[in-house]
């Protein structure tokens, strides 16, 4: 299964016996084989030990009982599939070398997290938590993802309690000299963007409400209101309210009055039955940005776009809740949610690291077409036997895939459209 991310069937079962999955070598259920097996299974929905056996048997053709796949299903395959991942997480997106892109660019990764809320049966509420009333309660996880724009690949995943927000998440994201940081305003903190700076990492986050700037010569916090009213926009150097007075840039533009009255609009709906104060909806007639790239090297237009860049993290949250059956879980246990979640994990770095990324890369040198991930993916998803044929041991993505691009070409590219594209913005951006 792992061939195309040059993981072999013997790395695998070395890794199943490192873990304990494997104490010795089976006869009938082998560690790649049970990791297809189940992580194929996962994509289609929740399923049951009696669905895992009746798929093996019809694959494979070797007969094994469900209680064989239930005893299985322990904590030791918990971390099988665990070092599964970490392992493919690590390993590069393909053979075709990403440095012609890198080397457009001054950062050595872009990256974006975001995070998405999946429902789970209530008899976890202890220990993942979620929201009640008298009328009843809601079991949710959080699930924390990171991806890095410029290599197409992800730098991890993890499942979280619902009480543990972005904001808690925030630290835990490991930052390197010449990263770009983009994430959205709930993981925006004083902390977190000195952090940025020390690592000598650059971030760009919204504005948040309540934020409070000081002026760098008079140390008196600024009225932003006042600012913008006198101002219209602004572009400055601003300090935040740590002992080390943090130097960051606070760059402001007017929209058009529809985008503002859409934003109160949606900011209405939003905090159900209360009003967003007057501050709130005055201020969003502006897009606000504080980030730590200098003037000299964007101004706010070009900070704009960039920000744009973090769509790709909502695209692939999308396309985990509507084409890959992610939100699909069954009255499973705390166990059987890791397992079940993890394969769903696995097959969404193959899919969108080991299959998109290439085949992305061949369509644009031989068509000079842009793939779009969300067509591409929901086409493998309605295509399932295909993708089992692409985890075939003896399938090379590089070469078998151009046996059969025309229908990928036709169903799965971009219309051609005036507005921009994903990859085409990103393309645009590394190159500028």
């Amino acid at each position: 299964m792992l061939n195309i991310s040059d993981i072999s069937n013997q790395d695998l079962r070395k890794m199943a016996y490192e873990s304990g999955f494997m104490k010795r070598r089976s006869k009938k259920i082998d560690p790649p084989s049970f990791l297809t097996n189940l992580c194929l299974s996962a994509l289609e929905g929740s399923p049951s030990y009696n669905d895992l056996a009746a798929r093996f048997q019809a694959e494979y053709e070797i007969s094994a009982s469900k209680q064989a796949f239930w005893k299985r299903a322990d904590a030791s395959c918990v971390l099988f599939l665990q070092s599964v991942l970490a392992r493919i997480i690590n390993q590069k997106v393909s053979k075709v070398d990403s440095n012609t892109i890198k080397a457009c660019n001054q950062y050595n990764r872009v990256i974006v997290q975001d995070s998405t809320i999946i429902k789970l049966p209530l008899r976890l509420f202890d220990i993942f938590s979620g929201v009640g009333n008298a009328r009843g309660s809601v079991c949710n996880a959080r699930i924390q993802g990171v991806y890095e724009l410029l290599s197409g690949c992800f730098l991890s995943f993890s499942i979280d309690p619902y009480t543990k927000n972005d904001l808690s998440a925030a630290p835990e994201l490991k930052m390197q000299k010449g990263d770009l940081v983009l994430r959205d305003r709930g993981y925006s903190t004083v902390d977190e963007i000195r952090r940025h700076i020390e690592a000598g990492a650059d971030c760009i986050y919204r504005h948040k409400f309540n934020s409070v700037y000081l002026n760098p010569d008079t140390d008196n916090s600024i009225n932003l209101i006042e600012l913008l009213i006198e101002h219209g926009e602004l572009d400055i150097e601003v300090c935040l309210s740590d002992k080390e007075r943090t130097k960051v840039r606070l760059i402001a533009k007017p929209v058009s009055s529809e985008i503002a009255n859409l934003r109160r609009m949606k900011a209405k709906k939003q905090i159900r039955g209360h009003n967003p104060s007057p501050e709130i909806l005055f201020l969003m007639s502006w897009t606000i940005f504080i980030t730590t790239i200098p003037q000299t090297l964007a101004d706010f237009q070009k900070i704009l776009l960039i920000y744009k860049l973090r769509w790709r993290i909502e695209i692939i949250f999308k396309i985990f809740k509507s084409h890959m059956n992610f939100s699909k879980v069954h009255n499973v246990s705390e166990q059987q949610l890791n397992i079940l979640l993890t394969a769903r994990f696995i097959m969404i770095v193959i899919c969108i690291q080991f299959i998109y990324q290439p085949c992305y890369l061949i369509i644009a040198n031989i068509y000079n077409r842009q793939l779009s991930m969300i067509k591409f993916i929901h086409y493998l998803m309605k295509n399932i036997s295909l993708l089992n044929h692409i985890l075939n041991p003896d399938f090379n993505v590089l070469h078998c895939i151009k046996l059969d691009l025309n229908p990928i070409v036709r169903y799965c590219t971009y219309d051609k459209r005036k507005r921009q594209n994903f990859n085409e913005l990103r393309d645009e951006l590394l190159l500028s």
